[in-house]
């Protein structure tokens, strides 16, 4: 895992949430819902081969 990594996830985050509150300040709930739902399913995608590779390793080590 680099850096570069939660440096994505860092920006989404503040990304997302200052859209998110944006659009229920203007009354769009459900875009804000959309928004954060958005953002954690890109991150998810980023960080899910990390989390195999985690598993795919403790696997291994309690194989042998």
């Amino acid at each position: 895992m680099t850096i570069n990594l939660i440096f994505k996830i860092a920006a989404v985050g503040i990304l997302v949430s200052i859209l998110s509150q944006v659009l229920k300040h203007s009354g769009r709930d459900e875009h804000a819902f959309l928004a954060s739902f958005a953002g954690l399913i890109l991150v998810l995608s980023w960080v899910l081969p990390y989390i195999y590779d985690l598993f795919t390793s403790i696997k291994q080590l309690f194989s042998l």
